[in-house]
């Protein structure tokens, strides 16, 4: 018997209850599968995201992982199916950098217990992957935008969740910082974690994705394969400007913005 979708998509509609910002989304990912998505401002990117974590109620269809609703869930079964790497945080208070990765393990653990020996190695874990672990003792509020990002994203690899959401994971990061956040979303997926990540770079999604959802006027311009979906013609439409493609290898290009005459 074929096993269950990791995450799965069916119809959904995407918005709140004022404006409906997209529908007609329909997907699913298997174990080590990755989806980029793609859209110009405002397109839903987040929204989708957000949906797909059961944070904000889908308008209709529905969301499930391993066949399980994602709305219908409580918010500790959730956090253990589905981790979230958001665009900002929302951290104002100087916690410590460990005990910021170490909240990623509450799921995890019984009512009101504190962190045990397996967590406090899972932090450190996540920490060292992402060669930031010099900055355990660190404050947050003293971090720069790109630190922080990667704090986020080592409390989520922290969680252990077979999903990983992250929302443009490398738009605050330096070139270094962006080549490892990248190498470790490839082997994640090696792994076989799940992975759907909104970007707004489509020489990104070719390499480190395997299919492609782009978001246009308030539905899908495209699902498909990367090398399918992420055509000139395709990102011409999608942002409105002409665009032209050079291939790096077999499987990577690079779209550069034709100038205007």
């Amino acid at each position: 018997m074929p096993s269950l979708p990791i995450l799965e998509a069916r119809e959904l509609a995407i918005g709140f209850a004022s404006r409906r910002i997209a529908g007609d989304i329909s997907f699913a990912l298997a174990a080590g599968e990755s989806l980029a998505v793609l859209g110009g401002n405002g397109a839903g990117k987040s929204t989708l995201l957000r949906t797909l974590l059961g944070l904000i109620a889908p308008l209709a269809g529905s969301v499930a992982t391993a066949g399980a609703n994602v709305i219908a869930m409580r918010p500790a079964e959730r956090a253990r199916r589905l981790a979230y790497v958001p665009q900002h945080d929302a951290i104002s208070f100087g916690f410590r950098v460990l005990d910021v990765v170490l909240m990623a393990r509450a799921a995890q653990l019984p009512w009101f217990g504190p962190p045990r020996d397996t967590d406090r190695d899972a932090a450190h874990e996540a920490l060292a992957r992402l060669r930031i672990a010099d900055l355990a003792g660190r404050s947050v509020t003293e971090l720069s935008g790109g630190e922080r990002q990667l704090v986020m994203i080592a409390r989520a690899l922290a969680q252990a969740a077979p999903v990983l959401v992250m929302d443009e994971p490398t738009a605050s990061l330096d070139f270094g910082n962006r080549a490892r956040v990248l190498a470790e979303i490839d082997r994640l997926r090696a792994d076989g974690k799940s992975i759907v990540v909104s970007t707004h770079e489509p020489d990104l999604a070719l390499a480190h994705a395997d299919r492609a959802l782009l978001l246009r006027d308030g539905r899908p311009l495209a699902l498909d394969r990367v090398e399918r979906a992420l055509t000139a013609a395709n990102i011409e439409r999608l942002y409105g400007v002409a665009v032209t493609e050079i291939a790096i290898d077999a499987r990577r290009s690079v779209f550069v913005p034709v100038p205007p005459r």
